[in-house]
C-alpha cells in the first residue's frame, strides 16, 4: 500500500474524506504498480481551476466499471495533473440489471432522466422511439443526443460518488422493447411494481398508443397525481432500485 494512505474510506466513495470524485479511464487503474497516475486535461482543470484543490488534497477516482481508489494531488499536480494513490484499488459488485425505458421527450428533459437515474443507481437507461413521442431522433442526431447524455451520466456519476456508469442504450422501438423480458409499462390503473419487475417503459407526454399498450400489456401504476414523463421516470427508478437493492463491495488488492 502507498506510504500516502492514512485511514482508509470504510464504504465506497461516499464515504471517504474526499473533496471530489473523478471517473478515469478504465486503463487509470489498471496497473497493479504505479502509485502515481495522470488525470485527463480536463480533470486536472476542473480540480484546479473550478473546485481550486490544491496539493495533497485528498480525491477519489472510479473507472465507472465498479472499480475505484482513494488519491492525493501530487506536488506537481498543477503541471503534470499527476495523483498519487493512497490505497489498494477497491471493486463493487455490479448492481442488478434493472432498467427504465423513456420515450422521447423534448427539450433538456432526456438529460434530467438520465442525470437522475444516475444518480439512483439506475442499471441501464433505454431511450424509445414512440408514436406520439413529438421529438424524432433520426441516425445522426440519435449518435450525438446518445453520446451526450453519456456525458450527462458521467457527470451525474461524480457528482454522486458512484462508481457503476450506467448503460445508455441506442434509441429503440417499443416493438423491440417488447421482445425483452421484465419489462412492464407505466400506467395509471395498473398494479404495483414487482420483484419480477425489471424494466418499467414511460410513455410520453401524450399517453401510450393502443398499439403500443398491446405490445406491453402488463402495466404497473406509480404513486402521486398525473406525472410529468421526467418524473414518472424518476419515481420508478427509485421504486425499482427499493425493490432491487445492490449489493456490498469488497476490496481488491493492486
Amino acid at each position: 500500500m502507498p506510504a500516502t494512505a492514512g485511514a482508509l474510506a470504510a464504504g465506497g466513495p461516499a464515504d471517504a474524506d474526499a473533496r471530489t470524485h473523478v471517473v478515469v479511464s478504465r486503463s487509470v487503474l489498471d496497473d497493479p504498480v504505479t502509485e502515481r497516475v495522470g488525470l485527463s486535461a480536463d480533470a486536472q482543470h476542473h480540480c484546479a481551476r473550478v473546485l481550486r484543490l490544491r496539493p495533497t488534497d485528498r480525491i477519489t477516482l472510479t473507472d465507472g466499471g465498479g472499480r475505484w481508489a482513494e488519491a492525493v494531488l501530487a506536488p506537481s499536480f498543477g503541471d503534470t495533473g499527476e495523483v498519487i494513490l493512497a490505497g489498494p484499488v477497491r471493486v463493487d459488485s455490479e448492481p442488478p440489471d434493472i432498467g427504465i425505458a423513456f420515450a422521447l421527450t423534448k427539450g433538456d428533459k432526456p438529460e434530467t432522466v438520465v442525470q437522475k437515474l444516475t444518480e439512483l443507481g439506475v442499471r441501464r437507461i433505454i431511450p424509445v422511439r414512440s408514436v406520439r413521442s413529438i421529438v424524432k431522433w433520426d441516425v445522426d442526431k440519435a449518435d450525438r443526443n446518445t453520446s451526450r447524455l453519456v456525458l450527462i451520466a458521467r457527470a451525474a456519476l461524480e457528482q454522486s460518488r458512484g462508481v457503476w456508469s450506467p448503460i445508455i442504450e441506442p434509441a429503440i422501438t417499443v416493438a423491440q422493447l417488447a421482445g425483452r423480458t421484465g419489462v412492464v409499462r407505466a400506467d395509471r390503473g395498473g398494479r404495483p411494481l414487482g420483484p419480477e419487475d425489471t424494466i418499467v417503459a414511460i410513455g410520453p407526454e401524450g399517453g401510450w398508443d393502443l398499439s403500443e399498450r398491446e405490445l406491453l400489456p402488463a402495466a404497473v401504476g406509480l404513486p402521486g397525481l398525473v406525472l410529468r414523463a421526467e418524473t414518472a421516470a424518476i419515481v420508478a427508478g427509485a421504486l425499482l432500485v427499493g425493490l432491487h437493492p445492490p449489493g456490498g463491495g469488497a476490496p481488491v488488492g493492486r
